[in-house]
């Protein structure tokens, strides 16, 4: 048996899970209702306050679903629940960041300033500088800090990418959008030449 897939999920008091045979739903405190279609060798038992993820046979690909529906159930439960959130940091000169509305206005060393329309279900909000403090990113090339938040997983880490893609980071200066717990190896600039 998948060691992830048999791993019991407890329901919190405030969330509302349902299985109608194909598809589970939860409800909770933060967010929309979120749904999963769950694929046919899989199926959802409720008891109490726990959800089992089970399969119905041990085929290779049953074993592999197995284990990713318990995640994406358990991922479900913490969105309604806690939600998820990504943080960016975008650093160079001039570099800003706006709320239009519900939408993102990015100056980012255009011509033109790039703009992230809103999506269902994400919220974008850009930090003060208090708030900045508070999270002991560093001192290492931080400018504007932004954060894109969510009850649903997949959709928060797609737009947070999308954004990141607008302005890979170079590794001299650290110029660029890179989310707060990326790694980026600094590169020694040219010198010039030594007599």
């Amino acid at each position: 048996m998948s060691r992830v897939g048999k791993t019991i999920i407890t329901i919190p008091q405030n969330v509302r899970v349902e299985y109608d045979g194909t598809t589970v739903t939860v409800t909770g405190p933060k967010g929309d209702p979120l749904t999963q279609e769950i694929k046919a060798p899989i199926y959802v038992e409720i008891q109490d306050n726990t959800v089992l993820v089970k399969r119905r046979d041990d085929m290779a690909q049953s074993k592999a679903l197995h284990g990713l529906y318990n995640r994406l159930v358990q991922n479900m439960i913490t969105g309604v629940t806690t939600g998820f959130t990504k943080t960016l940091i975008l650093h160079g000169v001039g570099y800003k960041a706006n709320l239009r509305g519900e939408d993102l206005m990015l100056n980012i060393g255009y011509s033109h300033p790039c703009e992230v329309k809103a999506v269902t279900g994400v919220r974008f909000k850009i930090l003060s500088p208090a708030e900045v403090q508070n999270l002991n990113l560093g001192k290492d090339g931080i400018g504007v800090v932004l954060q894109v938040s969510g009850a649903n997983r997949e959709k928060v880490g797609a737009v947070a990418a999308k954004i990141r893609e607008l302005r890979k980071v170079e590794p001299y200066h650290l110029y660029g959008i890179r989310y707060s717990d990326e790694h980026v190896v600094r590169k020694e600039s040219k010198s010039g030449k030594k007599k």
